[in-house]
């Protein structure tokens, strides 16, 4: 797939202005059933090394079907801020996508979607752009609380609200004994409809299987540069 050209903003106060007019444009609507072919991306970089993207093509029914890895040179890197994150790994992402030998029809990215603090996490930001549902699936959470506190037992899930009481996703325990995930929606879908996607995908450890592979890939790509 090739992406149309991603913006780059010259200074934090533009890609700001830039980030609140594209939250304006996501849609919380949408499901995924039926969706089979995802490419689940993740992100890895090191300081002194180039940004490791990789985006895998992961089919429900078959599995692992093709990882695409892209660098990004630090010296092209949009400055670390927080809350801008999307500006600084969007870039190696859609080269990454677009060395894909098809298009996915979702994006599932480790991130977040509309939890964020201007509502453009990195999932709904590549959402956005490339016009494809997106969830966002994040180890930390940036942006909001949960509504009570998680069951220990796999599968529960309580909403995530934003301070304005305004549902962003949810907190979810993907296994018991295990850290929660912060699951949020990033274009094109709904609230629960997301929640629903994670929930059916083969999980085997903390992360599903689709993230957990892309990110063991990013890590190998960011060893073999050492």
């Amino acid at each position: 797939m090739r992406p149309p050209p991603f913006p780059k903003p010259a200074r934090p106060e533009e890609a700001l202005a830039l980030q609140r007019a594209l939250a304006k444009k996501v849609r919380l609507a949408g499901s995924l059933e039926g969706v089979r072919r995802i490419a689940a991306l993740d992100a890895s970089h090191k300081r002194g090394r180039p940004l490791v993207a990789v985006a895998l093509l992961y089919d429900l029914e078959k599995g692992p079907l093709h990882v695409a890895t892209a660098l990004l040179p630090e010296e092209a890197l949009f400055p670390y801020v927080p809350g801008l994150l999307s500006f600084r790994e969007a870039p190696a992402y859609l080269e990454a996508l677009a060395a894909l030998p098809e298009a996915p029809e979702a994006l599932l990215v480790d991130g977040q979607g509309v939890a964020h603090p201007r509502g453009l996490g990195i999932a709904s930001h590549l959402g956005v752009h490339l016009d494809l549902p997106s969830v966002g699936v994040a180890k930390r959470l940036l942006y909001g609380r949960p509504e009570a506190p998680l069951p220990e037992e796999k599968g529960a899930a309580v909403r995530l609200l934003a301070p304005d009481g305004r549902p962003l996703g949810y907190v979810y325990r993907s296994r018991a004994g295990v850290k929660p995930l912060y699951v949020s929606p990033g274009h094109r879908v709904g609230l629960e409809e997301a929640l629903r996607f994670v929930r059916r995908l083969p999980t085997r450890f903390r992360l599903p299987e689709p993230l957990r592979l892309a990110h063991l890939e990013a890590g190998r790509a960011l060893k073999a540069l050492d």
